[in-house]
């Protein structure tokens, strides 16, 4: 059986780093002088699933818990078939989840505690989240209003004018990020821009243009849900967070054409999770999979990720997580050092593991 390190490793090359599985094998191979199977390396990643599983659900819940929170999703595929990855992120976790569809129903047992702020676009799936507790994200609006600038007629001028607004509105906000305005002048100036942008809006509903009437209708619909973040501290106009937490898995779904399993599915979204919760913690990836590996392999609690959990001094196998030098590791054990040949900060600690079990 493989030990914590390899497990750990295998776990960070495929889900962090995107490195083909028959790459994978080579790099065990020519490195750590492993043959391993692709079946071992898919009972691997099971292994590392299981591990990890208790801290995401951990992570969804305190995501869920917090006042402010962005969802999204896009698309994933299952042996060809389509999938609905979704993504839940505050400012300290993200986590990620695969459905097999993207209806309301099956978001509402993922988000399964309504609290705080939700900040998303403008689909009916959020439908469930009252209004006034939304946040609907202007960079989609832009790209609407953008869309109505090449019509014709007054449906271009009312595109050009929303599109404006738009801009001023989010080139204020900026400013109050910046701390170059403050939160009350901005006050007043979204109120002058809402004063605006609403007749706009309610003129574009009237309009017999295609597409631009619907449109309007629809943002108008959602009016409450566009003005929270003047009012609210730490929500932001925009989704451009959860967007971005699913660039990464985009690029992985091009490059590997999705899973082809349930159980890969479940990989590719706890590997995920705990890498870019790793990453928003600035906590290190491999020595938490490892610590997390070992405990489960022992039957012990699974270290959580959580924020509280990153300020406690974490030290496993002589790895101390305090120390900004980089470590060089030992797979086959668990002894490090620091490429300045320094000891480890932490007690040495001896590895339970035995040098030709990794």
């Amino acid at each position: 059986m493989l030990g914590p390190g390899v497990l750990a490793l295998i776990a960070v090359l495929v889900g962090e780093c995107h490195v083909s599985r028959r790459k994978v094998r080579a790099l065990l191979r020519h490195l750590l002088g492993i043959e391993v199977s692709l079946g071992t390396l898919s009972e691997s990643e099971a292994i590392v699933t299981d591990a990890v599983d208790g801290a995401v659900d951990e992570a969804r819940l305190h995501a869920l818990g917090e006042n402010v929170k962005h969802v999204d999703a896009t698309v994933w595929a299952q042996a060809g078939a389509y999938r609905a990855l979704w993504t839940l992120a505050t400012t300290a976790v993200t986590v990620f989840f695969v459905a097999g569809d993207a209806t309301r129903a099956t978001l509402r047992q993922w988000v399964s505690r309504i609290h705080g702020v939700l900040v998303t676009d403008r689909a009916s799936q959020f439908s469930f989240w009252a209004m006034e507790s939304r946040q609907i994200c202007w960079a989609h609006l832009i790209r609407k209003f953008a869309s109505f600038v090449g019509r014709r007629g007054r449906a271009g001028e009312v595109g050009g004018q929303l599109l404006v607004w738009s801009r001023v509105l989010l080139h204020n906000w900026h400013r109050v990020r910046d701390g170059t305005m403050s939160r009350a002048e901005f006050r007043r100036v979204a109120a002058d821009v809402r004063a605006v942008i609403e007749p706009l809006l309610e003129e574009g509903r009237r309009l017999p243009a295609r597409g631009v009437g619907g449109a309007c209708q629809n943002i108008l619909e959602h009016r409450h849900a566009l003005w929270t973040f003047v009012d609210t501290d730490g929500v932001e106009p925009t989704n451009n967070h959860a967007e971005r937490e699913l660039r990464g898995f985009v690029l992985w779904r091009k490059a590997t054409h999705g899973s082809r399993s349930v159980r890969g599915d479940l990989f590719a979204a706890h590997i995920k999770s705990v890498v870019h919760t790793c990453r928003k913690q600035r906590r290190p990836v491999l020595p938490y999979l490892k610590q997390a590996v070992h405990a489960a392999l022992r039957g012990d609690a699974t270290p959580s990720l959580l924020p509280a959990a990153r300020e406690r001094v974490r030290s496993y196998g002589g790895i101390h997580t305090r120390s900004s030098a980089p470590m060089a590791l030992c797979f086959r054990c668990a002894d490090a050092t620091d490429f300045r040949g320094r000891r480890p900060l932490a007690p040495r600690q001896r590895s339970p593991w035995p040098a030709d079990s990794a």
